[in-house]
C-alpha cells in the first residue's frame, strides 16, 4: 500500500540548511494499523505531510497504492489525496454550520456524486461508526468523542485506500479516546489501512505496529504482541 525508499527532507531557511528527514525506508502493507511516533521535532509531523500528499517537495520514492507521489502535479496530488487518503485531524476540522450528515458528505460533492446518494453513503458510514440517531445534529450538539467519529465517518465515506489520522485522540477525554481507539480496531478488522500519528503510548499500544522516530531518523520498528 505504501513504499517510501531512501526518503530526504530538507528545509532551507536562509543559509541554514535543515535536515529533517533522513533516509527513511519502511513499507506499509494494505490492511495494516500502524501508530507513528515520536517527541516534538522527531520529524513525525513532516512524515505525515508527506504520507498526507502535503508536501511533495522531497528526495527519494514515495509509492502510494501504486502511484509515485513525487512526480505528480498539484492537481493530481489533490485528487490523489481526496480519493486515496481519508484524513483525520485533533481538531476535527468540522464545519459548524452543518449536520453530521452534510459534514459527511462534503468530500463526495467533489466527487461529483449526486445529492441523494451522497446522503445515503454518508447515512451508511454514520451509522457504521455507531451515530445512526446524531444525522441531524450539528457539532456544538455533539460530545468530543461522537465530533470525531464524524470526523472518521467523514474520511471513510469515499472508500480511501488509507486512513491517517493526526493526534486523533489529542482533544478527547480518557473515556472518548479509548472509544474512538475501539472504532479504529473495528474498522482495521474490517480490513482498513489504518496509519495514526501520535506521541501518547496509549495510542500507540493499542495499534498493531509503532514505527518512532527521533531527530529525523526511525530509530525503531517493532509489532505489538
Amino acid at each position: 500500500m505504501i513504499k517510501i525508499l531512501n526518503l530526504n527532507k530538507y528545509y532551507i531557511n536562509g543559509e541554514m540548511k535543515l535536515h529533517a528527514l533522513k533516509n527513511i525506508n519502511f513499507s506499509v502493507n494494505k490492511g495494516e494499523f500502524v501508530a507513528i511516533m515520536g517527541s516534538s521535532g522527531s520529524g513525525k509531523s513532516t512524515m505525515m505531510n508527506i504520507l498526507g500528499c502535503l508536501d511533495h517537495t522531497f528526495d527519494g520514492e514515495y509509492v502510494l497504492d501504486g502511484i509515485e507521489i513525487s512526480k505528480l502535479r498539484d492537481e493530481e496530488l489533490s485528487k490523489i489525496r481526496n480519493k486515496k487518503i481519508g484524513f483525520v485531524f485533533q481538531s476535527f476540522n468540522l464545519l459548524s454550520k452543518l449536520t453530521a450528515l452534510e459534514n459527511v458528505a462534503l468530500p463526495l460533492v467533489y466527487s461529483g456524486i449526486h445529492h441523494k446518494e451522497r446522503n445515503q453513503k454518508a447515512k451508511e458510514v454514520l451509522v457504521k461508526v455507531g451515530l445512526g440517531d446524531r444525522l441531524d445534529h450539528k457539532p456544538n450538539e455533539l460530545s468530543g468523542g461522537q465530533r470525531q467519529r464524524v470526523a472518521i465517518a467523514r474520511a471513510l465515506v469515499n472508500e480511501p485506500a488509507i486512513i491517517l489520522a493526526d493526534e486523533p485522540t489529542g482533544n478527547l477525554d480518557s473515556t472518548s479516546e479509548k472509544e474512538v481507539m475501539q472504532l479504529f480496531k473495528e474498522l482495521n478488522k474490517q480490513g482498513k489501512t489504518i496509519i495514526i500519528v501520535t506521541h501518547e503510548p496509549e495510542v500507540g499500544k493499542a495499534t498493531k505496529r509503532v514505527i518512532r522516530f527521533k531527530d529525523g531518523e526511525i530509530i525503531e520498528d517493532v509489532k505489538n504482541l
